[in-house]
C-alpha cells in the first residue's frame, strides 16, 4: 500500500523548515496514534493487524514526529536480498503537500543504503498521480503493472504501477 494518501488536506501552516521533526521507530505504544492517521488516509486503510504483524516480522516501521510528537507521517519497509520494499507510507492528511513526503523517502533512501540495498521497490495506485509524481521526482521510475492489485469501491480492483529506485 505504498501510496501517499490522495484525499486533498486542509492547509496547516507547518512546513518542514518551520517545524522542529524527528525519527522515531514505531512502538506499540504509538500505534493507536498511527491508526488514527491511517484511517483518516485511506479509504482501505491498513488493519492494526497488519501494522502488528509489520513490527513481529522485523519490518522496518518508522514514525515522523514534529511539535509536541504529532504524527506527520511513517512508513513501513521490508528488506531483501539486495533490495529493500515499501509497503506503506503515508503522510498525514492535514500535513501533506508540505514536503514530508520527501523527508520520508530520503529516510527511506538512507535506511536501506544502511542494509546494502541496491534497489527500492514500490506499488502505487494507478490513480494516485500525485504519489507518482512525488516518486518521479524522487527518482523513482516505473517498470511495470499489477492487475487488480488494490481493493477499490463496490468491490471493483484496481491496478498498481510497480516503481523502482536504483541506489
Amino acid at each position: 500500500m505504498s501510496a501517499l494518501a490522495p484525499a486533498p488536506a486542509a492547509p496547516c501552516p507547518a512546513t518542514p523548515a518551520q517545524l522542529q521533526a524527528h525519527l522515531e521507530v514505531l512502538s506499540a505504544e504509538r500505534l493507536d496514534l498511527l491508526m488514527t492517521v491511517e484511517q483518516s488516509a485511506y479509504s482501505h486503510p491498513w488493519s492494526r493487524g497488519n501494522f502488528v504483524d509489520a513490527m513481529a516480522a522485523g519490518y522496518h516501521c518508522l514514525l515522523l514526529l514534529g511539535g509536541q510528537d504529532e504524527l506527520l507521517g511513517y512508513f513501513v519497509a521490508m528488506r531483501g536480498v539486495d533490495e529493500v520494499h515499501l509497503l506503506n507510507i503515508t503522510v498525514a492528511p492535514r500535513h501533506q503537500h508540505q514536503g514530508w513526503a520527501w523527508v520520508l523517502l530520503d529516510a527511506l533512501d538512507l535506511w536501506a543504503r544502511g542494509q546494502s540495498a541496491q534497489w527500492v521497490w514500490l506499488e502505487v495506485r494507478a490513480s494516485n498521480t500525485r504519489a507518482k509524481a512525488v516518486y518521479e521526482r524522487h527518482g523513482y521510475r516505473s517498470v511495470g503493472v499489477r492487475k487488480d492489485y488494490y481493493p477499490a469501491t463496490q468491490g471493483q480492483r484496481e491496478d498498481a504501477v510497480v516503481m523502482s529506485l536504483a541506489l
